[in-house]
């Protein structure tokens, strides 16, 4: 058994020890080590008798110098314990100090191996006393409570703390790392994942969505400007080249506005390559955020929090579309106007006039088709939950025959959605007629008034035309405006719900990592009223477990049952009162930590497409084999994975396909107890399970036990009541009655309540 003796004494006086071993270690030959004597003094003859003298003679020399050695490490040891604090809370099993350890030469260091001991224990590391630390030095096990602060020696050097998490590796030299899900049962702290801050990954999609926009906005800028190549080609050939007959001055122009024209035409396709790629950035910087954010925030809501990922898609269609170019190209139509200007004034005027019109078409647009358009996204959200809760329950429907009824609930709110969109659409399409008129008017307007004003004399033919083409590229960003401005409003509200669902997400705060969890529960006042309604589910429930207690939780149906393992698990939040685990209120433990330690079976049992080892292992790709095995062995289903075509590698549908019900229920079970987790909440963990699985559950409750996992069973059938510690009995969201087995099932007899039944809660009056 290693010491935890430091300072330079001691470690003097280790390094003598290590340097004469003891007489009595023997080499794995039998042969005796060999006395240390020169070999210029050995004699002549060196028969047996002569070797065994020579020891002999040095055994009293080599006792006298240990026990020197243990007279210093004594006085070292006890001069130590008396410069250090006395604990506050000091732990029931005293230091002492071992006699010299004789480590097995089997396990490093001396350290006893991980998993079940002959003795029936389970093996976490060396057994060590709590001896002098220095100063910088943490060690943590979570079987001798709190850390206690320890004064270091003088004149000692802290060595570099000792985190058994650092090493992914617990104190007892388990591989359970920081994710909670090894062998090793010593007190380490779970270990991060990384920062989670979903509105830092908000902020780095704008940022690379402005960046981005800089880069395409000086493409713009050139592609807009190269536009005017047409309008002055037509404008030289009006002018001067049909004037003055010359060829070369015609090929020359042509080939310098061919050039141009091909420029544009580069330098519009990058923009939009850049768009596109903007688009699907947006997409690798969102995705993950609003899926974790979404699947954090269905626990309190609807289920419509995963449409936000519908909004992502919005939001990248908009990226890509022409409505973003045309807003884009608008703040380069003053530029446009000014060109117009300089040709004439009131042709200028009369673009500018043009341009006033169509904005107050655009805002008679936005305000007219805003509700409907939000009505139409109301109902189609709608109209998708119906849809997605037809796939979940395809066989119901099918078996029931319940197809026109569920295709009549999805069309109704589909219907409303149309209904909507039409209203909104045939708005938007008015104002687009209208602003397609007013730019058409526009270039009637700009052609008859320059035609006069060149008969006058003022301009020329080639500026009119000229005028004419500029004018309509100057007004052709608004009218796009108008034209898209249903999928900008679409895309704006988007949005705004990705932005509200990452900016209130309970994720973004980060908890303090604590030691991992003993499993003491603590239950405190609890009261529910769920959402929009007064009736109150549960009311005043308080009760405690101890680390390894078992718990039956029985009761009528509605008594409240299931909806106290989800509290019990944090899946619902209670309208006051806590839940604690290890004393600390779930609320505020790392989510992370929190889900690793803790095993949940719920009532409706549901496997993800994958294979069962995948489904055992949380979907986790970190997890070892040995880790799902252990599991399965736990729960005792890995005969039952054996007879399997595949066994663990069978793949299981969403429905759960090939498994049966009450083999789906199985697989659950192995995944509550997945990981080692400390505390386990099984919701009728029997309730499709034949006698076998009865038989291997009891048994799995039994593994539970002896692991010291603290686990509370939902349950309606008296036979699992003779496996467990404590029982709970609800009676309309009340405690009726609370404590050890024997007295409950005492206090239920002797009220003349038969447990048999199954039901209990109506007969207590």
């Amino acid at each position: 058994m290693p010491d935890d003796r430091s300072g330079p004494d001691a470690r003097e006086s280790s390094t003598e020890h290590n340097a004469t071993p003891p007489p009595s270690v023997t080499h794995s030959n039998d042969i005796p080590a060999k006395p240390p004597c020169a070999p210029g003094d050995r004699p002549e003859n060196w028969p047996g008798d002569g070797l065994s003298e020579l020891l002999k003679a040095q055994q009293a020399a080599i006792e006298k110098a240990f026990s020197e050695i243990d007279l210093a490490v004594d006085e070292c040891y006890k001069s130590a314990c008396d410069k250090a604090p006395a604990p506050q809370n000091p732990s029931p099993a005293q230091p002492v100090r071992p006699d010299r350890p004789q480590p097995d030469q089997s396990q490093p260091n001396g350290a006893q191996p991980n998993g079940p001991q002959p003795d029936g224990t389970q093996g976490a590391g060396p057994s060590r006393p709590v001896a002098q630390e220095p100063e910088g030095m943490v060690t943590i096990d979570a079987e001798r409570g709190p850390l206690m602060a320890r004064a270091a020696p003088p004149k000692t050097s802290p060595p570099k703390t000792r985190l058994a998490a650092s090493s992914g590796k617990g104190a007892g030299g388990g591989t359970g790392g920081g994710s909670g899900g090894g062998s090793g049962t010593g007190g380490v702290f779970h270990t991060r994942l990384g920062p989670i801050d979903f509105t830092e990954s908000l902020k780095a999609g704008i940022s690379a969505v402005r960046k981005n926009l800089m880069v395409v906005m000086i493409f713009t800028i050139a592609s807009n400007f190269l536009v005017l190549a047409i309008p002055i080609y037509l404008f030289q050939i009006s002018d001067r080249i049909l004037t003055s007959r010359s060829i070369d001055t015609l090929i020359m122009l042509t080939l310098v506005i061919v050039g141009a024209v091909i420029l544009q035409a580069v330098f519009d396709a990058i923009r939009r390559f850049i768009l596109m790629r903007t688009a699907v950035e947006v997409a690798a910087q969102l995705g993950s955020p609003i899926l974790s954010a979404a699947a954090r925030a269905s626990l309190h809501g609807s289920g419509r929090e995963y449409q936000t990922l519908g909004d992502l898609q919005q939001v990248r269609s908009f990226l890509v579309s022409r409505t973003l170019l045309s807003f884009l190209d608008a703040p380069i139509a003053p530029v446009f106007v000014v060109a117009i200007y300089l040709i004439h004034p009131h042709l200028g005027w009369i673009v500018v006039l043009t341009a006033v019109v169509l904005l107050v078409l655009t805002l008679l647009n936005q305000r007219a088709t805003a509700v409907p358009f939000g009505e139409a996204n109301t109902a189609q959200s709608k109209a998708n939950l119906h849809l997605e809760s037809m796939s979940r329950n395809s066989q119901i429907i099918n078996a029931l025959a319940m197809i026109p009824e569920a295709v009549q609930i999805w069309g109704r709110d589909t219907a409303s959605s149309l209904k909507s969109q039409v209203i909104a659409q045939d708005r938007n399409i008015v104002f687009a007629a209208l602003s397609r008129g007013v730019r058409l008017l526009t270039q009637v307007a700009m052609l008859g008034w320059g035609a006069f004003l060149a008969i006058e004399g003022e301009i020329t033919g080639g500026m009119v035309i000229a005028a004419s083409i500029i004018a309509g590229r100057a007004l052709a960003p608004i009218e796009g405006a108008i034209e898209g401005w249903n999928q900008y409003s679409q895309s704006r509200a988007a949005y705004g719900r990705i932005t509200a669902l990452l900016k209130a997400s309970p994720l973004n705060f980060e908890r303090l990592q604590l030691p991992q969890p003993e499993g003491r529960l603590d239950v405190e006042r609890l009261l529910y009223v769920p959402q929009g309604t007064k009736r109150v589910v549960l009311n005043g429930i308080s009760f405690a477990l101890s680390p390894g207690d078992s718990l039956a939780i029985i009761g009528n149906s509605g008594a409240g049952k299931t909806t106290l393992g989800k509290m019990l698990v944090g899946s619902i939040l209670p309208t006051s009162g806590n839940v604690r685990l290890d004393l600390m209120d779930l609320r505020n433990w790392d989510q992370r930590q929190f889900g690793v330690n803790i095993g949940y079976l719920p009532q409706d049992v549901q496997l993800f497409p994958g294979t069962i080892k995948a489904n055992i292992a949380r979907m986790r790709g970190d997890a070892t084999d040995e880790q799902i095995y252990q599991a399965a062995k736990l729960a005792d289903v890995h005969e039952m994975i054996a007879t399997l075509p595949h066994g663990y590698e069978t793949m299981v549908a969403a429905d759960g396909t090939p498994l049966s019900g009450g083999q789906k229920q199985r697989i659950a079970l192995a995944r509550a107890f997945f990981g080692n987790p400390r505390m386990v909440i099984l919701d009728e963990p029997n309730s499709n399970l034949d006698s076998a699985g009865d038989a291997a559950l009891i048994r799995a409750l039994e593994h539970a036990r002896q692991q010291k996992i603290t686990v509370a069973t939902i349950t309606q059938r008296p036979a699992l009541l003779s496996g467990v510690d404590k029982i709970l009995l609800l009676v309309n969201g009340t405690v009726a009655l609370f404590g050890k087995r024997q007295e409950v099932l005492g206090a239920l007899a002797s009220r003349g309540i038969s447990i048999e039944a199954g039901s209990f809660g109506h007969q207590l009056q």
